[in-house]
């Protein structure tokens, strides 16, 4: 008897290799800072680049197995998933790139690595999570490391805006606890297949009111209306490479999180959670684009952006559970909204001293490339063909239709064509000229390049990239 717990429990972690490798890099990492000089602090991000590469490769060898659920179905190991894993991961490389100008010979560069991979880990372990437990712990894991990294320039803009994202952060999650005692005290468990089963015979209050502060603390990761309110101050105080993270990684696995949080223990309820999610879509998309309207700030330009952005992935999960496409959709639109936002965070870690529109002024002349690259990231999340987002957009909207929620697509579609007026607001300067201009970083400057070719590059393989996630089922 034994024997065979040991054989199983070697068997789930074998398939939780990209995690542990994750959790390694971090731990090692640490402790390695801890003994090198600061001249040297470069071997941790070369650890944390290698590990991520490892766990990419890991995941993508495991792609074809069949879906599962380990540790006692707590955690689910599935297509959505690998996903998830892959975005997180790449999108990790992409930061460390983008970030190295500025953290090289840091007295703290050990530290900023491994609260990276701490944040990603904790992002990807939200997409996993089969149990309510183990949501609220990948809750905090995703939390807690950026608290630091929001104010690791330790100036008073960063602290500020650490301070409201600890803030938010608490009540929300302390909300969330509140709800995974409701629902697990009425549904009898903790894990997803049992809460699937025993939901529908419970007391409907409980259920709505339980399912509700949980929804309230992943709506907050993924930077969803009404717990919104953090995006803009904390992308506009922390430096650039840090807002490029808390915009993209976190919601990776917040919205994956959310999907099968409503596709697996909610649908089953008699409560209306698809009109829910549709309503707070619509409002998040509509919002975002309308706050970003006459912003001059860059940052925050992008961060009512990625709200909004945050308003079309709802769209998919809305029709979690009524179309077969919502998944696939959803996966597709993360994939390709990682690089894009990244790139476009990128031109600004270029270009820190450039913190308004009128201050691209110029850049068509000076660095024609990078204007292309900003162009390619700001044009790819309007949707523009043939970007990573279109296909994105275009396969959410078809699911939100079959889902029968026409409604929703006319309003994304309405927002859609209004936020090309702030994005051309930022394009427009940049074609103009002006003598001086500065000098970007190359790291962040090659990650622009990189990213705006991944964009193009998503959009070009959507077929791929849907074939590899149609078949995904998440277990039950």
């Amino acid at each position: 008897m034994n024997t065979t717990m040991n054989a199983t429990i070697a068997q789930d972690l074998g398939r939780l290799l990209p995690e542990l490798l994750l959790a390694g890099a971090a731990v090692f990492g640490l402790l390695l800072g801890s003994f090198l000089p600061r001249a040297h602090q470069w071997l941790v991000r070369a650890l944390a680049a290698a590990a991520c590469l490892a766990a990419l490769v890991s995941t993508v060898a495991g792609w074809s197995r069949a879906s599962t659920a380990v540790f006692e179905n707590s955690y689910a190991v599935d297509t959505a998933t690998n996903a998830a894993r892959a975005v997180v991961l790449v999108s990790v490389l992409l930061v460390l790139t983008m970030a190295s100008t500025e953290i090289r010979r840091h007295a703290r560069e050990t530290e900023f690595v491994v609260l990276l991979l701490l944040g990603a880990l904790g992002a990807v372990l939200l997409a996993g999570a089969n149990d309510l437990l183990l949501l609220a712990a990948a809750y905090l894991l995703a939390s807690v490391p950026l608290y630091a990294l929001i104010g690791f320039a330790k100036d008073a803009p960063g602290t500020e805006a650490g301070l409201k994202f600890y803030l938010l952060s608490a009540l929300l999650g302390t909300t969330m606890l509140v709800g995974v005692m409701l629902v697990s005290g009425v549904g009898g468990g903790t894990d997803y297949p049992t809460l699937g089963a025993t939901l529908p015979g419970a007391p409907l209050a409980a259920v709505a009111v339980g399912a509700i502060a949980v929804l309230g603390g992943l709506l907050f990761k993924a930077g969803a209306v009404p717990a919104h309110f953090w995006v803009p101050d904390v992308t506009e105080g922390t430096r650039p490479a840090v807002g490029a993270i808390v915009t993209t990684i976190p919601k990776v696995g917040a919205l994956v999180a959310l999907y099968r949080l409503v596709a697996i223990p909610l649908t089953p309820t008699d409560l209306g959670w698809p009109l829910l999610i549709a309503v707070l879509a619509a409002v998040t998309m509509t919002l975002g684009n309308l706050a970003a309207f006459f912003q001059t700030n860059v940052r925050r330009l992008l961060a009512y952006s990625t709200i909004s952005q945050v308003g079309y992935l709802l769209m998919a999960v809305a029709a979690a559970g009524r179309a077969t496409l919502a998944l696939p959709s959803l996966l597709l639109y993360l994939a390709a909204y990682a690089v894009t936002n990244l790139g476009a965070f990128a031109v600004i870690s270029a270009l820190p001293r450039a913190t308004t529109l009128d201050d691209y002024t110029g850049l068509r002349r000076h660095r024609p490339w990078l204007l292309l690259s900003l162009a390619i990231c700001l044009l790819g999340l309007i949707g523009t063909p043939p970007t990573g987002v279109f296909t994105g957009k275009l396969t959410v909207f078809t699911a939100t239709l079959d889902a029968g929620l026409g409604w929703l697509v006319v309003i994304a579609a309405i927002n859609t064509v209004a936020s090309v007026f702030y994005y051309l607001r930022w394009i427009t300067p940049a074609m103009r000229t002006s003598p001086d201009f500065p000098t970007p970083a190359r790291p962040a400057l090659v990650t622009a390049y990189v990213a705006a070719a991944a964009s193009v590059a998503v959009g070009l393989l959507s077929g791929t990239v849907l074939a590899a996630v149609d078949t995904s089922l998440l277990p039950r």
